[in-house]
């Protein structure tokens, strides 16, 4: 009889180990199937990000300098981690909600308050001096300036207009100049000038370059302030990248065209002869990093001609070196997200020149 008792307490215990496991593992089962259930539904209704239509239609509006087509991206879908061996939950990663590490993927750290690069932007129907200087915010003086335009200018459709970041003068550097006579000619502040064009002293600058200067005003006709135009020998310049010579965006503020065969790390030529006057890295990873150029080298020619090379991702040449014609002296750089990339939304090299005309444009 007590043999029988015992027996029937195990069948009861072993009832309710079994009625406790199987509500236990049920909950967790009825729990996992509810958040794949809602996950399923999540990424089904899931559709091409908006938000990257509108980056795409705005920044083509733009027409910025060092600027080209965005490539769209997809929303990844969420993880599934599992808690406790008996149940899951969905984890979304940053890139279905953050702006900041959307801005990343598109390419774009979209501020356009601080913007510190020269745009060109193409004349509208219905566009005046004085909704073009509104929208970008920077005033009518400084419009006709940077295009040596004047008040009486009628404005045509499709006229391409350079936009300084900020009112001010625009300014190429020549022979001589310092920062604190540019200053006192354009009526400007020294510490402005050095803050806004990131120089790290007051004798950071070199010819060739071309500075803005922040709320700076014109006291001589703008014909004058922009550089000679030495006559160039057929051939002095080469290409400054390997065949086939594939010219990506055609003659562009300031003076330049790009070049690029859609990959990144490929060399750079040094264009002629020459000595390098700048060459300019950084760590930064901003769109604006040297006024949108980002890693960069310039280089004097014994024509006193000088020629630009930006959004470089190596550098292998410095300040007064000699170099030659064919030299490699950089890599080609230009991936968002990259050091020293610049406003730029792929690999090319940014080739400008000042003192004469671009052989390639």
């Amino acid at each position: 009889m007590a043999s029988k008792s015992k027996t029937d307490s195990s069948k009861k215990a072993i009832n309710i180990k079994f009625a406790g496991f199987l509500k236990e593992n049920l909950f967790g089962l009825l729990t996992a199937m509810t958040v794949i259930l809602f996950v399923l539904a999540l990424v089904i209704s899931v559709k091409p990000p908006v938000v990257t239509e509108a980056y795409n239609s705005q920044l083509q509006n733009t027409n910025n300098l060092f600027l080209g087509p965005i490539n769209k991206f997809s929303i990844e879908s969420p993880d599934l981690v599992l808690i406790q061996e008996n149940s899951l939950k969905a984890s979304l990663p940053p890139t279905t909600f953050s702006s900041q590490v959307l801005g990343a993927l598109v390419g774009i750290d979209f501020l356009p308050d601080i913007r510190k690069s020269i745009v060109e932007y193409a004349v509208e129907s219905g566009d005046t001096l004085s909704s073009i200087s509104q929208q970008f915010n920077v005033s009518i003086d400084s419009l006709l300036w940077a295009n040596n335009l004047n008040k009486n200018t009628i404005l045509t459709i499709g006229k391409t207009l350079v936009i300084p970041p900020v009112s001010g003068v625009i300014y190429h550097v020549k022979s001589g100049d310092t920062i604190s006579n540019i200053a006192a000619t354009y009526k400007a502040k020294v510490p402005d000038i050095i803050a806004f064009n990131e120089l790290s002293s007051e004798g950071d600058i070199f010819l060739g370059d071309i500075l803005m200067i922040p709320d700076g005003t014109m006291p001589v006709p703008v014909s004058d302030y922009k550089p000679q135009s030495v006559p160039l020998a057929s051939g002095y310049f080469v290409y400054p990248i390997a065949a086939p010579y594939r010219i990506t965006q055609r003659l562009h503020w300031y003076n330049a065209v790009d070049f690029s065969h859609g990959v990144c790390n490929e060399p750079i030529y040094a264009a002629a002869a020459g000595t390098v006057i700048k060459a300019k890295t950084t760590t930064s990873t901003s769109i604006w990093a040297f006024g949108g150029a980002g890693n960069h080298i310039t280089i004097l020619h014994p024509n006193g001609v000088v020629t630009y090379y930006g959004h470089l991702s190596k550098i292998f040449v410095e300040p007064g070196q000699e170099v030659s014609r064919y030299q490699i002296i950089g890599l080609m750089g230009g991936q968002p997200g990259t050091a020293g990339a610049g406003l730029s939304t792929g690999c090319h090299l940014h080739f400008g020149v000042s003192g004469a005309q671009n052989p390639f444009k």
